[in-house]
């Protein structure tokens, strides 16, 4: 028989091995740990990506990414599209539907083609903007997407929100889940609120999710973090998207843009802080003006995200 001497120090061991396998250095990286993919938003490729599909989806694949998010449907049919995902390999979970001649379009059409491609969140990429602020925009050329969000009002994002609520409603049944994604304009004054605030409050959290565009957060002087973690359980999509410390904050749709792991977003901390509070799909976006070709810009992107301990 052992003496039972033995026994504190089998289990001083056992705690040891533990504390080491669970320690910083040795734990796995974020997205193995997780058994989550690393998605790209395709809109980070640029508007030449649809051109030749099968090409954009290999080289994509061949990257490490295995799943993508739309920006629409890039000028081909949903069979096409899910023929020319199939053939790479790759799965297609989101898709960015435009409000404007979609969720106010004909909703059977649009589940049949999500379905067709595979999408479960169909997210507005931007608000529905209505008639007034389109002509506070006129003749504004560049600036004209600046303008239109510059000119919504508080009873603008809640319009949005009933929308938002009706599409919901319309492709829960399907097992579609619709969502929204921010920019920083969202994060401009409107009273006491903004115009995300109102759209988080006014949605059902059953019918409605949303897509933290983190870059475009801390573009608008937000840490985002917290922002999320105060609406636990509302973001369950996520732009993973990077800015230099050169970027200033403001509501302007401007920012400094960098490939993930270059800025200064503090990865470690968002990424495990935000799957805490409920963050399941993970796109990579990048923002132009690009330092490099966009796909080697997916590349160190996809690269950095594959072995960061988080």
């Amino acid at each position: 028989m052992r003496p039972t001497l033995d026994l504190p120090r089998r289990s001083f061991l056992a705690a040891g091995a533990a504390a080491l396998v669970s320690s910083p250095a040795c734990a796995a990286p974020f997205f193995q740990r997780t058994r989550l993919p690393i998605g790209l938003q395709l809109y980070t490729l640029g508007p030449d990506a649809g051109k030749d599909l099968d090409a954009t989806l290999a080289a994509v694949a061949k990257i490490g990414y295995r799943d993508v998010e739309l920006p629409g449907f890039m000028g081909c049919k949903p069979a096409e599209l899910r023929a020319a995902l199939d053939k790479a390999g790759l799965t297609c979970r989101s898709a960015h539907i435009q409000p404007r001649g979609g969720f106010d379009g004909d909703l059977a059409k649009l589940v049949d083609d999500l379905a067709t491609i595979g999408v479960k969140n169909a997210v507005a990429p931007s608000p529905y903007v209505p008639e007034h602020a389109l002509k506070a925009a006129a003749g504004a050329g560049a600036d004209s997407y600046r303008k239109m969000t510059a000119a919504l009002s508080a009873d603008d994002y809640k319009m949005n929100a009933d929308l938002l609520n009706r599409t919901g409603a319309a492709l829960k049944k399907a097992g579609i889940a619709v969502g929204y994604h921010n920019h920083n304009f969202e994060f401009a004054p409107k009273g006491d609120t903004n115009g995300l605030e109102i759209l988080l409050k006014n949605t059902d959290a059953s019918l409605v999710t949303f897509e933290a565009d983190v870059g475009w957060m801390a573009a608008a002087g937000v840490d985002p973090l917290p922002y999320i973690q105060k609406h636990k359980g509302r973001f369950t999509l996520m732009h993973v998207k990077d800015i230099k410390a050169s970027t200033k904050p403001n509501f302007e749709l401007r920012m400094d843009p960098t490939e993930v792991g270059s800025g200064r977003l503090d990865w470690k901390r968002l990424l495990s802080g935000a799957h805490a509070a409920g963050v399941r799909y993970f796109y990579v976006e990048q923002e132009p003006p690009f330092e490099r070709p966009r796909l080697e810009a997916a590349r160190l992107c996809h690269d950095f995200l594959a072995r960061l301990n988080a």
